[in-house]
């Protein structure tokens, strides 16, 4: 009895022990590695080449899953939109208040500055490479930032904000200001000088 219960004890643990972690999917794995080598190195300065080394996979995988570079460019971008608006969602769930939102979001992107590799804002990059306004990688850029305005553009019309169009307008470009400031200048003070401008020029709105 003793032997059948010992027996039974090791199978069940053997049932419920952690495993080693789900091997990612092969189009995840792409995107990762070029995420890290668009970002650091540039979209332009990256070719498919060195994506397919750096995941170690064949041409033939790599282009099963993205039959042109600029698909891959594409995902890439729409998966850092993901996390921002994700972000985003996260900032108002943990919010109380809309300027607790700004004030996490600013922090947020201070935080970000603060990070090694930093290099800007990768949607501003991307724009910077790719002129073309109906390239597909620049409606990508576009289609995000016309969301992250209007994102912004909600929360200011929830607190009734006079010409809450125009101030999104000005919150976008300190924004992206403040991403620029933390890649060319000293980082630490970025989340403070977002969050105060942005103050700024909302007080100086509803004043007028």
């Amino acid at each position: 009895m003793d032997e059948m219960t010992e027996a039974h004890t090791a199978a069940s643990e053997d049932a419920t022990a952690p495993g080693p972690a789900p091997k990612k999917p092969m189009r995840e794995r792409i995107i990762d590695a070029a995420t890290e080598l668009f970002y650091a190195h540039g979209i332009r300065a990256v070719s498919a080449e060195k994506v397919i080394a750096q995941v170690g996979i064949t041409k033939v995988t790599f282009y099963r899953h993205f039959p042109t570079k600029d698909e891959l460019v594409v995902a890439y971008l729409q998966r850092r939109a993901t996390w921002e608006r994700d972000a985003i969602a996260g900032a108002r769930q943990a919010a109380a208040e809309v300027p607790d939102v700004f004030r996490i979001v600013a922090e947020a992107i201070g935080a970000e500055s603060c990070t090694p590799g930093f290099r800007g804002c990768p949607f501003i990059n991307a724009a910077a490479e790719y002129a073309d306004p109906q390239h597909p990688v620049r409606r990508v850029v576009d289609e995000h930032r016309r969301w992250f305005r209007q994102a912004i553009q909600d929360l200011l019309d929830e607190i009734a904000i006079p010409d809450s169009a125009l101030v999104a307008d000005e919150l976008v470009m300190l924004r992206d200001g403040a991403m620029v400031s933390g890649y060319l200048s000293d980082p630490r003070a970025v989340a403070d000088a977002l969050y105060n401008a942005g103050r700024a020029v909302i007080m100086f709105r509803t004043a007028s």
